[in-house]
């Protein structure tokens, strides 16, 4: 069935509903791998960060080739839907591995759980990138791609608050590494949910079928790499996905060792996402009225700011530093809406102009970068750790220096702002509006 200018309520639900796994999936090992490394399993920092980095190196890898995959699949069900089961099955077995070593040798434990997150970021790009494909298939308007990712990132915000909110709760409850092995139990019944849902919601989806584009793998990479917007784009989120990674990796260490305060963690968590739940609509409806590109440059500038003023954590009230998370949940609503609907358009120029259909290398590219910098994100994290001498240990309870704690700070705060504001250099460059959609789909 071609791709219509508008799509029904129940296929904008079920698309959408796919985040409930992209989310369970990019939140929990963002927030608790690393703590789980080094507060339970007794690794030190700048191991544990190469554990939590290598995976997703791989998936930069991975990504593109699982795109080019989707693109030339020929099933009754759609290039891309048949992908989401497989990919989405491989991620929750992947996913119950990952927190489950038994008791070994550190370097056997270490490598265990190498391995399982191997596993789980193979089965995730041959879930994500077909899935992230989809929308530039699903609707030729540009609007209404704005509509289907405000669907997207809501129930995105959703998930995330409630898998970052009842992740860390779940291992307070049971305790030690039961307590992890627990919640990677219901978190990836929670990922199961999320990929049976977008895989029976969107049976009815629309779908194009342009031809593949020709030549290899390489070719086409070339072609996507010569786009300048997208590329401009891609730039632009990469950063910001660095920065998100950051702030994501701290903020357990920032509950725990800089707050000080049970359940911490769990509110910071809803201080960053409810917002986001509130919100989602609202930026969707400034993005219809000043554009796609301003809306993500005030909603970039707006999460920056919420950085910046969590520097005060250290010494400020503690509700000072829920405020910055809010501040930060209410940029980052707007900074998933805006580049998640204007890469369709990047693509869907491409796929108009050309009668190619080199959607899943786009999204291929675009996820491996997304990954990229997610997966640098606690690396980074990671280093700034190591700098300020923070103490691993096996069971969480150890005193942590003042240059740690200072560490943990930074890494949370400033270094995030600026990279957001960094990020910003690039996204200047990005030219397509509704106008220009218009003119280069006709042309």
């Amino acid at each position: 069935m071609p791709a219509t200018d508008t799509l029904t309520r129940g296929v904008r639900i079920g698309y959408g509903s796919g985040s409930v796994a992209t989310g369970a999936f990019g939140t929990v090992p963002g927030l608790m791998l690393l703590p789980y490394l080094t507060d339970s399993l007794g690794i030190a920092a700048i191991l544990a960060g190469f554990i939590v980095f290598l995976p997703k190196a791989w998936d930069v890898i991975l990504n593109p080739i699982a795109g080019r995959i989707s693109d030339r699949t020929v099933d009754p069900r759609g290039p891309r839907r048949p992908w989401l089961l497989r990919g989405g099955a491989g991620l929750a077995v992947g996913f119950v591995l990952l927190f489950a070593a038994p008791d070994m040798a550190t370097g056997l434990e270490a490598a265990w759980v190498l391995v399982a997150f191997l596993a789980c970021a193979t089965a995730y790009a041959f879930f994500q990138v077909p899935y992230v494909a989809m929308p530039a298939e699903m609707t030729s308007s540009y609007d209404e791609r704005t509509r289907l990712m405000t669907w997207r990132v809501a129930i995105l915000a959703f998930t995330i608050m409630l898998a970052g909110a009842t992740a860390p709760a779940i291992r307070d409850a049971v305790g030690g590494r039961d307590g992890y092995r627990v919640m990677g139990l219901v978190m990836a019944a929670i990922i199961v949910i999320g990929v049976v849902s977008s895989y029976v919601g969107t049976r009815n989806a629309p779908v194009t079928s342009p031809q593949p584009g020709a030549g290899s793998l390489r070719d086409q990479l070339r072609i996507v790499a010569g786009a300048h917007d997208f590329r401009a784009l891609l730039t632009c989120f990469v950063i910001q996905a660095l920065a998100t990674g950051c702030m994501l990796a701290g903020v357990d260490y920032l509950a725990s060792d800089v707050l000080g305060k049970d359940g911490a963690a769990t509110i910071l968590f809803v201080c960053f996402v409810g917002p986001a739940l509130l919100l989602t609509p609202v930026w969707s409806a400034i993005g219809t009225r000043v554009g796609k590109k301003s809306g993500y440059v005030a909603s970039s500038v707006i999460l920056a700011c919420g950085g910046l003023l969590a520097v005060t954590a250290q010494s400020a009230p503690v509700a000072v530093v829920y405020l910055a998370v809010v501040l930060v949940g209410v940029g980052y609503a707007g900074c998933q809406v805006f580049p998640m609907a204007m890469l369709p358009d990047a693509a869907a120029v491409d796929v108009r102009r050309t009668g190619s259909n080199r959607a899943g290398v786009y999204t291929g590219v675009w996820t491996a970068g997304e990954t990229l910098g997610l997966a640098l994100g606690p690396g980074v994290f990671a280093l700034v750790l190591a700098i300020g001498g923070y103490r691993s240990s096996t069971d969480g309870d150890v005193a942590q220096p003042d240059s740690a704690l200072t560490a943990i700070t930074l890494g949370f705060s400033i270094l995030p702002a600026v990279l957001i504001i960094l990020s910003l250099w690039w996204l200047r460059r990005y030219s397509l509006g509704s106008a220009e959609v218009d003119e280069k789909v006709a042309a």
